[in-house]
């Protein structure tokens, strides 16, 4: 959310802003609604004071003994009260309608950051590790015969329909290594705080993260009004929603490994296909939140740390900063880590990690004190993927693909394993 005292001071540099989000004369809206609320306040507190007034007159009058000004003060104090409520409820609409304009734009890019109007127009920032060069023609995960047996996309449909899957056997337990050594490494290297959270959240929660009021048919709800989490990012960073920490409590780095769950509305027809798009996930998911000052460092941090789980993999990968018109709803700068697939002959999105400044802070009303006692301010909030576990899956499985069907595990799992190391091309752990 916006601070809507800097868009009055500088509306033209808040356009400018919004212009490279594709959005145009966007403060005009906001400083017209804005004067109309201001000016409804007013009408309300002055006809608020009028009120008191009057209803300090009635009370003369009665003190004096005079009826019939008594009852015609008391007739006016009535018909104040009426107006005051009526002025009040206006203001309140005009302050709910500011609000909901505010909640529904985008977070204002970086000035560095890339123009341009989707992922072609993204730049690629580094590459690590060389696609391995096989003497065979490359599978996608699902054509593996070793991997065929442990993934049921019929029984997956049978259950629940399109976009699910049902993981069997070894393929199974390697998803279920991936997170915990996934887990392990932020917690033991990258010295994050492991949490559990809840995945059904409240509406507020979500508004909160910026997944409400604009993307909420991305998402599920319950009958009972809870959202299923597209992310750990909502419950995570909502652990600061209403608090006003101490500094010395920031940075906080959280790491969660949750169930995810997405609607995919505007993906209709791609990647249909395997498990790469799929409404049910795995997730494993990086919060922070921190001062001001130390949110960038912070996001070269998590990138960091996202991209040492690929490291440790063997997988190769490329990171690209997002261009203004393939970034996040709430993103000042996000960096999307792209692992290599075989399979597909290039680089899909494994991770992203996006810092955003105040604006979901700004939302959620999360603040931090400082320690020379000044007065409260908004902290900054970022996440990551560290990374999502289904598509790592998919990676270690085309990454390690030999010629007979087979596939090598990369040696970080294999204490995850049992000490196995590879799955047959039947599909059994060796």
């Amino acid at each position: 959310m916006h601070d809507i005292r800097a868009i009055r001071e500088n509306p033209e540099a808040f356009d400018a802003a919004m212009a490279r989000r594709g959005l145009s004369g966007v403060s005009s809206q906001v400083l017209r609604l804005d004067e109309e609320r201001r000016a409804a306040i007013l009408a309300a507190e002055t006809a608020q004071s009028d009120q008191k007034k009057a209803a300090k007159d009635v009370g003369a009058a009665k003190a004096k003994g005079d009826e019939a000004e008594f009852e015609r003060l008391r007739s006016l104090v009535a018909a104040k009260k009426d107006e005051v409520a009526a002025m009040q409820s206006e203001a309140k609409a005009k302050d709910e309608a500011v609000a909901n304009l505010l909640m529904g734009l985008p977070n204002l890019p970086f000035k560095d950051i890339p123009d341009g109007d989707d992922e072609a127009d993204n730049v690629q920032i580094r590459t690590w590790g060389e696609p391995r060069k096989l003497n065979f023609e490359a599978r996608e995960h699902f054509e593996i015969s070793g991997v065929q047996t442990g993934m049921d996309f019929e029984m997956a449909a049978k259950l629940s329909g399109s976009r699910f899957m049902v993981l069997n056997g070894a393929v199974a337990r390697i998803h279920r290594a991936l997170a915990q050594f996934m887990i392990d490494t932020h917690v033991d290297e990258h010295e994050l705080e492991e949490t559990w959270t809840p995945v059904l959240v409240r509406e507020d929660m979500m508004i909160g993260t910026g997944q409400l009021p604009k993307f909420g048919e991305d998402s599920y709800q319950t009958t009972n009004g809870w959202w299923l989490v597209p992310t750990a990012e909502v419950p995570l960073t909502n652990m600061v929603n209403g608090e006003t920490w101490p500094e010395e409590a920031l940075p906080r780095r959280m790491v969660a490994h949750t169930q995810c769950f997405r609607s995919e509305a505007g993906s209709a027809g791609r990647d249909t296909a395997g498990v790469l798009r799929q409404h049910q996930f795995e997730k494993v998911e990086m919060v922070s939140i921190t001062h001001p000052d130390k949110s960038e460092d912070e996001h070269a941090r998590m990138t960091r740390c996202a991209e040492a789980i690929l490291e440790k993999l063997g997988l190769p990968y490329r990171t690209v900063v997002l261009c203004t018109g393939d970034m996040g709803f709430g993103a000042r700068r996000t960096h999307d880590i792209e692992v290599w697939l075989p399979g597909q002959n290039t680089y899909r999105e494994i991770s992203s990690v996006s810092t955003c400044g105040d604006f979901q802070a700004r939302r959620m009303n999360g603040r931090f004190k400082p320690t020379d006692g000044g007065k409260p301010q908004f902290v900054h909030t970022l996440n990551g993927s560290g990374l999502a576990v289904g598509r790592a899956l998919i990676a270690v499985l085309e990454n390690g693909q030999q010629e007979d069907g087979s596939v090598e595990l990369p040696q970080v799992l294999h204490s995850y394993l049992g000490g196995k190391t590879r799955l047959s091309s039947d599909g059994v752990l060796t």
